[in-house]
């Protein structure tokens, strides 16, 4: 007699089978490529670079090419995403990176992998709390007359990106992709702008010459460059919840870089037009974030300034949902696989979200933006320091896990072809993905190395140690957590990043014993 329990594990018609039940398993057939690119897109957060990134970089780097570094960034990171794609069509894991990086390096590396990857992601979304939070009550005071502390909107964020988290993946696809696409078509217009009414210096390409990248500061400026791109990585994320894997995530893959890359370029170099080439790190110092604003209240009218303003704030709540979801998914994958408690690995109810790790990335949030509003003692509508720690804290210890994490993977690519035999039928793509990972090595050198610019700490700070190291930490706790689970549970750790395979395996296991 057959079971209900028993029908669960043999098949899923609607999903992918873990053969643990339903429960186990993210909800297949959810998004397709227009859904899952705007997922993805919606965590660079458009307006927030064009605003904030590019500004001050400007400013703090003096590098006037900067469109050009997006350009070659643009290159680096394709040529990652030449093995990361082809590595995406072997192995469909929510754990993404530390799933790739247990299948090339093994499983202790994928466990050091995957601590990182909760900790980079978690920060990352974390820290735009801080100047959302901080936005949002400038907006309140400018508008509505409204005087409130920023931690009361940040606040009011965590608890409707986790009501969010536990929806359907296409209706979040579908709140990231209006406000993704309002945002680029308003950067569009003032790239359109800037063009049509360029600066003193008329329509100069200086910024694309290459003398432009001379100085000290080019390497720290490619750090700054490489979080706008951040997002894009996040394709095999969601495989498990695409109707064909194999062929949407690479596609959506190389979609989203070439598209940032060009796109984040022609916006910097507007913003060169608009203030003329020779005036832009003069301008971005002077203003820094208002740079932006300023040039299209001028060209574009108060109105549409007050428009991008609200588009400013909302494209910060896409890029806070959008790594939402991101972290809930490792923290289902871990859970999954034993490296989080078993009650990660479910998900909840019609959704087919992964609720619990939904529920702790919102505790984890709240708890933190908590901690920084007892922290803060300055006046209601002030740019505190601890609202400017938050998101420069967050943002560059998120920033540095992710690169490393994408170096490693690149180098996983290599190893894990080679070890198939592949090595020689992948051989163009296992040199490219050589070239990335040895190209993402020294950015993330240059990050630690440059961490107290980055986060406007003093030369010589213990800042520059500290914030790295909670990178760090997580590396090592990550290898210790996986050297035991191999010495203590070698089956555990032999499954560490084969998802809904290592259910397969059970499977037959227990066919065979009947």
């Amino acid at each position: 007699m057959t079971t209900d329990s028993s029908r669960a594990t043999t098949s899923a018609p609607d999903g992918i089978s873990t053969f643990k039940g339903q429960e186990r398993a993210l909800r297949a057939d959810r998004l397709g490529t227009g859904g899952l690119l705007l997922s993805v897109l919606a965590a660079t957060a458009p307006l927030m670079v064009v605003a904030g990134v590019m500004p001050t970089t400007y400013a703090v780097m003096g590098i006037v090419g900067q469109p050009l570094l997006f350009v070659v960034l643009g290159v680096v990171l394709v040529l990652f995403s030449v093995g990361y794609a082809e590595m995406s069509r072997h192995v469909h894991n929510a754990g993404a990176f530390y799933a790739y990086i247990s299948r090339g390096l093994g499983g202790t590396a994928g466990a050091g992998a995957a601590l990182v990857a909760l900790v980079a992601y978690n920060a990352l979304q974390v820290g735009i709390y801080g100047i959302f939070g901080f936005e949002v009550s400038g907006l309140l005071a400018t508008y509505a007359d409204l005087e409130i502390a920023w931690w009361i909107p940040a606040l009011a964020a965590v608890l409707a990106v986790g009501a969010l988290g536990w929806l359907k993946i296409d209706v979040n696809a579908r709140v990231l992709g209006v406000l993704l696409l309002i945002e680029v078509a308003l950067v569009v217009v003032f790239d359109l702008a800037a063009v049509t009414d360029p600066g003193p210096q008329g329509l100069s390409l200086h910024a694309f010459n290459p003398d432009t990248l001379t100085g000290a500061g080019v390497g720290t400026a490619l750090c700054f460059c490489i979080a706008a791109f951040l997002g894009f990585e996040q394709a095999p994320v969601y495989a498990e919840e695409t109707s064909r894997p194999h062929v949407l995530v690479p596609r959506v893959m190389f979609l989203a870089v070439g598209g940032v890359a060009v796109f984040f370029a022609l916006s910097s170099w507007a913003l060169t037009v608009a203030t003329g080439p020779a005036h832009i790190v003069g301008a971005a110092r002077e203003q820094s974030a208002g740079l932006l604003f300023s040039l299209t209240e001028s060209r574009l009218g108060g109105t549409f300034t007050d428009v991008l303003h609200v588009l400013f704030v909302t494209g910060m709540f896409a890029a806070l949902l959008s790594f939402h979801n991101v972290v809930a998914r490792y923290a289902f994958a871990m859970g999954r696989e034993g490296l989080l408690p078993a009650a990660f690995g479910r998900t909840s109810g019609s959704s087919g979200a992964p609720g619990t790790g939904s529920v702790l990335q919102t505790a984890v949030s709240a708890l933190v933006v908590i901690g920084f509003a007892i922290a803060d003692d300055h006046p209601t509508g002030d740019p505190t320091e601890p609202v400017l720690h938050l998101f420069t804290w967050g943002g560059n210890i998120g920033a540095l896990g992710v690169i490393v994490l994408m170096a490693a993977a690149s180098f996983s690519v290599v190893a894990f072809f080679v070890r198939r035999g592949a090595g020689r039928a992948q051989g163009a793509r296992l040199a490219a993905s050589a070239l990335a990972g040895l190209a993402l090595l020294v950015i993330a050198g240059y990050t630690v190395k440059d961490f107290d610019v980055l986060v406007g700490a003093g030369p010589g700070s213990a800042l520059s140690r500290l914030l790295p190291g909670v990178i760090g930490l997580a590396i090592v706790a990550g290898l210790v957590q996986g050297l035991v689970l191999r010495a203590r549970a070698p089956e555990r750790h032999a499954r560490i990043g084969l998802g809904n395979e290592a259910f397969r395996l059970d499977n037959a296991a227990s066919a065979d014993r009947e």
